[in-house]
């Protein structure tokens, strides 16, 4: 477990603050969270939306004719966000008629990404979808995958030292600097705007959940001065339930006057809720990132989780699988696309679970709804 960090100076706190919309109230701020993208790209791109990635019915017949393969190289694919990423691929690849040849999972581990990606590369596949889990540890690997002519479109992250439109297709990601924001919002507005809280933040060289962090961290300094951040602490996995519930029970602990309570993305808010439970903190208020089928349930409930922001993961991977055609076309293509962000709550959860993996929310959501 890593201990309380500061991972903004003040004149980076600053220069974070000036990107966010002006505040004028969390509903507000919330419903305009969904009308841009606050998020650059890895390397500071603007981003491109999603909707202007088009293949033609002429384009899809010439990569039908290609007879193309595809692998889809995970990070880690322990959540409902990987499994609703790969839902997306496999499908449009399907209607792309490209065979997926191998689906694997890092397990947050960069030496076994590496291992996976020779592996693969035995097998000589047009087209790897790939998020790197370090994009230093792992970057020699992708890196001569592309200069195999092997055709790379990047989830969230890039390996270090490659170009755009040179060594890999584009980058797609959802709005993570803004789904950091929504977090932070729906936060405040469940403390009515004052409190103390901790936050659980991932202890590790990733751009999207550094965003994430970054983007709570400023919106809470630049909206709500009454909310005083007390404790952090870092998990790094790859137990990152256990690891959040460890760090959570130690808050609460010794910060018995905490609040509440953000956890980076649903599976350490998992283990936040179960520090929660066994400190007999009902009252405890936890927001996080990423629509996962257990915090799902705890909004339902009207349980811990008041709210959180979620990303399009299934729509992100028909994008990727789109902008892989791209690549097989020597179509240009823009170097970084982003999805908006989804603020949630009790009240849209069963519309956002739509929009976040394109089919009803489970049973087990509709059954824990509470009137």
């Amino acid at each position: 477990m890593i201990t309380r960090r500061s991972l903004l100076g003040g004149a980076a706190l600053l220069a974070l603050m000036t990107a966010l919309p002006a505040f004028a109230g969390p509903d507000e701020a919330l419903a305009k969270l969904v009308e841009s993208v606050l998020s650059k790209g890895p390397n500071g791109e603007d981003p491109s939306p999603a909707s202007d990635i088009v293949l033609t019915d002429d384009e899809l017949a010439k990569i039908k004719e290609m007879k193309a393969t595809a692998a889809i190289v995970m990070h880690y694919g322990g959540n409902d966000w990987s499994r609703a990423q790969i839902n997306g691929l496999q499908t449009q690849f399907a209607a792309m008629g490209i065979e997926v040849i191998a689906v694997t999972d890092a397990g947050f581990k960069p030496e076994k990404q590496v291992a996976d990606l020779e592996t693969i590369m035995a097998q000589k596949p047009s087209i790897i979808v790939s998020i790197p889990t370090d994009p230093t540890a792992t970057a020699a690997a992708y890196k001569a995958a592309a200069d195999a002519g092997v055709k790379i479109v990047f989830m969230d992250n890039v390996a270090a030292g490659m170009t755009a439109g040179k060594d890999y297709v584009s980058v797609v990601s959802a709005d993570n600097y803004g789904n950091g924001v929504a977090a932070a919002h729906l936060m405040a507005k469940a403390l009515n705007g004052a409190g103390n809280i901790g936050l659980v933040f991932h202890a590790a060289d990733f751009f999207v959940t550094k965003q994430r962090y970054d983007a709570f961290k400023a919106t809470i300094a630049s909206d709500y001065p009454d909310i005083k951040i007390v404790d952090e602490q870092g998990i790094g996995g790859p137990d990152f339930s256990g690891d959040a519930e460890k760090a959570a029970g130690a808050m609460l602990t010794s910060h018995p006057e905490i609040q509440g309570i953000w956890a980076v993305w649903d599976v350490p808010a998992e283990g936040v809720i179960s520090a929660a439970r066994n400190a007999g903190r009902d009252d405890l208020i936890i927001t996080t990132v990423d629509l996962g089928e257990n915090v799902a349930i705890s909004m339902a409930q009207n349980g811990f989780v008041k709210g959180l922001g979620a990303q399009r993961p299934y729509d992100a991977g028909v994008v990727e699988a789109k902008l892989a055609g791209y690549g097989l076309l020597g179509k240009a293509a823009p170097a970084f696309v982003a999805l908006p962000a989804l603020p949630v709550s009790h009240d849209n959860l069963l519309e956002a679970w739509k929009q976040v993996y394109s089919t009803e929310a489970t049973d087990n959501v509709k059954n824990s709804m509470a009137n």
